[in-house]
């Protein structure tokens, strides 16, 4: 059956079920289902389709109605990793780190946005035309951004990272060849003595992935605050967890609670540790004083080159909210921030560890950094497939307090 007959036929099943199923009354999913598989399989109807084609239509009415319409089998589609909607009538997917366009389309502007607005509704967030861009999330952790004309020339734009059910753990990543089995296990020490570890690297260079692999080495009894835009985290060996997740700005342009709100509401709930998803603004002057006044062990995220470019991204940042001078600031990253550990997405659509630093002071106005891990490609590497692996500077471990305080082995020695 074409597209245009299929879409006609959803029409009109859909016209017939809001006929005769009252939804004042809050039906189920099943009850709407089987109202449209009597409708569909009803002999009565000339439709002459095949029964592929009955279960086809069956679920096309129901996803246009209670999902996501032609978005909903795209994401039950477990290789999908990110879907992008540009308009109505180009949608790319991203599958095992190549992009893809598919035939699929919309049948008009007015259902994207609704389905946009659906989306924003479940997480008590609006967009339009006065604020049009937005970032949400799906009920199973999916991070949504959404941007809408006038402000994208080409209608609306939907994009969707999606993250696996199961969070990645570090031993897959280590199977991956993203990290070495020797900087993992430094890692796990670091963790468990409470260094102040900050994460950093490009869009999709596996961020969030990683930072939810190295909570698993978190102790479980300890009390965890996770702040953030979009609840994206999945940290699961935590008990004692508390999720915060920042609120937009109401209709009246009131009621907003952001990132920098939650870090201080945080710091009154008596956290062992505070992970801030991503540091965007000015909120990093609230993330290094909650790091400097007796919340160790608190990890984050950022969007930098490397680890130099990072902890400038985060001198600028601390400016936007709070003209200090900058000796100051940088004082405050050195005492603040223990390791920074940057990632990278390689040509071959592979994420890796690139390096792995100590922060471990400041001296002549520059802050020091001692190289622990660097990532070495081989030298027969081939242009299409990296080849390398994560190795040791031969540089030790200079702070190594935090380890002895926590009664764990001093590593290099």
């Amino acid at each position: 059956m074409d597209e245009n007959r299929l879409n006609d036929l959803i029409k009109e099943v859909k016209e017939i079920v809001r006929d005769q199923v009252d939804f004042n009354k809050d039906p189920t999913d099943d009850e709407i289902e089987g109202a449209i598989e009597e409708i569909v399989f009803d002999k009565s109807r000339d439709t002459n389709l095949g029964l592929d084609e009955k279960y086809q239509t069956i679920q096309r009415v129901f996803n246009d109605m209670r999902r996501l319409d032609i978005l909903q089998p795209i994401l039950e589609d477990p290789s999908v990793t990110e879907i992008m909607v540009n308009g109505t009538s180009d949608i790319f997917v991203e599958k095992e780190g190549k992009t893809h366009r598919l035939d699929t389309k919309f049948i008009s502007q007015k259902k994207l946005e609704d389905i946009i607005q659906t989306i924003v509704a479940k997480v008590n967030r609006a967009v339009n035309e006065a604020s049009p861009i937005v970032d949400a999330r799906l009920n199973d952790g999916s991070r949504v951004n959404i941007v809408l004309p006038p402000i994208a020339l080409n209608g609306p734009i939907l994009t969707i990272r999606r993250f696996p059910e199961k969070p990645i753990s570090m031993e897959q990543l280590i199977e991956y060849g993203s990290i070495s089995q020797e900087a993992t296990k430094l890692l796990k020490s670091l963790v468990k003595g409470k260094y102040n570890i900050f994460i950093c690297g490009g869009t999709g260079s596996g961020k969030t992935t990683f930072l939810n692999a190295l909570s698993n080495f978190i102790p479980i009894d300890e009390r965890i605050i996770t702040i953030e835009d979009s609840a994206e985290l999945q940290i699961t060996n935590v008990i004692n967890l508390v999720r915060l997740e920042t609120r937009n700005a109401n209709t009246e342009g009131k009621g907003t609670i952001s990132i920098r709100d939650l870090i201080k509401a945080s710091l009154r709930m008596r956290p062992d540790r505070i992970i801030v998803g991503e540091v965007r603004g000015s909120e990093a002057i609230d993330m290094l004083q909650a790091m400097n006044t007796g919340h160790d062990g608190s990890l984050s995220t950022g969007h930098g080159n490397s680890n130099r470019d990072m902890l400038s991204r985060i001198e600028t940042m601390v400016l936007s909210g709070a003209q200090l001078p900058i000796e100051a600031i940088r004082q405050q990253i050195a005492s603040a921030i223990d390791i920074i550990i940057h990632l990278g997405r390689m040509r071959d659509k592979s994420r890796k560890v690139l390096e792995i630093s100590e922060v471990v002071g400041y001296h002549k106005g520059e802050i020091l950094l001692n190289p622990l891990y660097h990532f070495k490609e081989a030298v027969e590497a081939s242009s299409d497939r990296l080849e390398g692996s994560l190795v040791s500077t031969g540089n030790g471990l200079k702070n190594s307090e935090k380890l002895k305080l926590a009664g764990l082995p001093l590593l290099w020695e």
